[in-house]
């Protein structure tokens, strides 16, 4: 534990505060994309199996079991509950595309070549989860644009992966932690959101600018 994963895990949980926010209060899930939200379960589900076996502290236990619960949760709001107000013609991304090439890589650069280690738990999921957000991404795109409280949820998620990698750099230089398979996934993941956090600080800039314009 350091301040870059803390910083991290408390940025995620406000991310997914938001999300659930947004859908609960507006009753509606527009704007969201349900694959990409598919693809953090399988991420959340498969990475911690092992709850069911491993124990690290309660911490640990606590946030891992909230990722879970609230990944489940947002699923079935956007499919079930709220599902007639979810965009599905924008939604197209196709997650083959995404999960395939993920579970090559796990097979092929991995930590320790075993069905558990590369195929479940944390060189496919790793892999899976810097794209996970494409299909997001994509959705945007598609529309040209986006809720000003969805825009805070993806900016919020790509803070927390920011800082997930400053933590790896941090356990490299004074730890002496090496496992690039995490660093070089979580590179991965805030270049894909650097375009979206330049339209965002942008369009704050300009919110501000308006708000400060006398009338």
């Amino acid at each position: 534990m350091n301040i870059f994963r803390l910083a991290a895990d408390i940025s995620h949980l406000v991310a997914i505060a938001i999300l659930l926010a947004k859908i609960w209060t507006t009753r509606s899930c527009a704007g969201i994309s349900g694959r990409s939200q598919v693809l953090f379960l399988i991420v959340f589900v498969c990475r911690y199996l092992d709850l069911f076996f491993s124990f690290i502290s309660v911490y640990n236990t606590v946030m891992k079991i909230l990722f879970v619960s609230s990944s489940i949760a947002t699923v079935y709001l956007i499919f079930v509950k709220f599902r007639a107000t979810y965009d599905k013609n924008h939604d197209i991304f196709w997650l083959s595309v995404l999960i395939v090439p993920a579970f090559i890589l796990a097979l092929l650069i991995n930590q320790e070549f075993s069905f558990f280690e590369a195929c479940l738990l944390h060189s496919f999921i790793r892999y899976n989860r810097s794209v996970a957000i494409m299909p997001q991404l994509d959705m945007l795109s598609r529309t040209g644009s986006a809720e000003t409280i969805t825009a805070h949820y993806l900016f919020a998620l790509g803070t927390y992966r920011g800082l997930y990698v400053l933590h790896y750099f941090y356990r490299f230089y004074l730890e002496s932690h090496t496992d690039p398979i995490p660093l070089v996934a979580g590179i991965v993941q805030t270049v894909l959101y650097a375009d979206f956090f330049y339209l965002y600080v942008t369009r704050v800039i300009q919110q501000n600018r308006n708000i400060q314009m006398p009338i």
